[in-house]
């Protein structure tokens, strides 16, 4: 007998003319208002920040990485997830098939997928039924189904049997145990065919999922079919449902996706842009490692009231990353987080007003960011662009070129 889906007392709150959305619904830990920002915390925590120091509605913790030897053994007995991350609020769990498909060496079969270990080279497994469980014990919030993330530039035949085997999969998901608790997302895969994004649509839909995702985007596709994908399956997926786009996390293209209805985002981004030396500001990107900041009192941003912009101005953060402080990583974390905080915040605001668009125009001409064809056709500003390429994939033989250039060796801090 097929479960149904949980009532999640799912609201849209506001709905704006050009697709965006205001929504909000519930889980075991409080309410979630979207649009909304995920921040990762990959192992179990957020990288150089506090608990304390951030303000979401919901956090993301990855399944594998708290899968590999006894973590999920450790994490059942700290209490759960919720008391191993010290966070009260919402926890989302992906499924591992992410980081397990990036894996070389991997092998699909209809059952799952073996895959050797990065350390000893030990296969393992990993099917449906595996990742719920794991799931199931860590005690997330809300639990992703275990799907098949494509290559963007796969064989469009392989994509086709990949579709289909996500579905049998979801299948197998919805069948698992999981905690009385537990909110579980179906996830959309296809690739950059429409046609296969629109069978999986209906594939997933069909099955009683507590909320949908979109998934196999920002995986080397590019902005352009990024975007296009997303104006394309977003406004096909249920109403009536959380939509949550996996992965993309560049504020523009957050700001994209809202724009055709996508309701929740995560991405690693934040604080791995901090830790690397870039900052975001309402007026672009800022590299602090850029000369003209060795005496700039200003704060990074002057809209901004994070801890660091309100306490630290650009010269002394500047010293902190040539000094290779921790300091440095946890300030300039937390000011990105409270960057993208803010960002959802204006987004949820502009949308109960019903003025989206021009929020999103005024947003893009401040930052500055460079937006494809395609947006800006949408936007209504092309009068002086050239048209769009035919809609055909990305170049296989670029991609694979692209890939397998040999990785540039890490060079050290450069001197002041």
């Amino acid at each position: 007998m097929t479960k149904p889906a949980k009532d999640i007392a799912f609201e849209i709150v506001a709905e704006d003319p050009t697709g965006a959305r205001r929504v909000r619904f519930e889980t075991a830990h409080g309410q979630v208002e979207g649009p909304t920002f995920m921040p990762v915390g990959t192992q179990g925590a957020i990288k150089a920040v506090l608990p304390r120091d951030v303000y979401a509605h919901v956090i993301l913790a990855n399944t594998y990485h708290l899968s590999l030897g006894d973590r999920t053994e450790l994490v059942e007995k700290a209490g759960g997830l919720h008391r191993f991350m010290n966070w009260n609020k919402s926890i989302l769990t992906d499924s591992g098939g992410f980081q397990v498909f990036s894996l070389p060496g991997k092998e699909v079969t209809d059952d799952g997928v073996s895959f050797p270990s990065e350390r000893s080279g030990q296969r393992y497994f990993l099917d449906a039924e595996a990742s719920m469980d794991i799931q199931r014990r860590l005690g997330a919030d809300i639990v992703m189904a275990f799907d098949e993330c494509c290559d963007h530039d796969a064989p469009r035949r392989y994509v086709e049997r990949s579709v289909d085997r996500t579905a049998r999969w979801a299948a197998r998901c919805r069948a698992a145990d999981l905690a009385d608790h537990q909110l579980l997302f179906g996830i959309v895969q296809g690739a950059v065919h429409d046609d296969l994004r629109q069978r999986s649509i209906e594939q997933i839909a069909d099955q009683p999922f507590d909320g949908f995702a979109i998934g196999g985007v920002s995986v080397g596709e590019g902005y352009e079919w990024m975007t296009r994908i997303v104006a394309f399956t977003a406004p096909k997926m249920p109403r009536d449902r959380p939509r949550y786009l996996m992965g993309v996390g560049l504020p523009e293209d957050l700001l994209s996706a809202i724009r055709h209805g996508m309701d929740m985002f995560d991405c690693v981004i934040p604080t791995r842009y901090a830790r690397g030396g870039t900052l975001f500001t309402r007026d672009g990107k800022l590299r602090i490692t850029d000369r003209r900041f060795a005496h700039d009192d200003r704060p990074v941003d002057v809209d901004c009231t994070c801890y660091a912009c309100q306490s630290y101005p650009r010269m002394v953060l500047r010293h902190l990353h040539y000094a290779r402080e921790p300091l440095y990583d946890t300030l300039a974390s937390i000011h990105n987080l409270q960057f993208y905080r803010d960002l959802m915040t204006d987004a949820r605001g502009a949308i109960s007003e019903r003025r989206y668009d021009a929020f999103h125009r005024s947003w893009l001409k401040r930052y500055g960011a460079a937006t494809s064809i395609y947006e800006c056709s949408a936007l209504g500003v092309d009068a002086a662009l050239p048209e769009l390429a035919p809609r055909t994939p990305p170049s296989t033989t670029t991609a694979r070129a692209s890939s397998t250039k040999p990785r540039r060796k890490k060079k050290p801090r450069p001197q002041r």
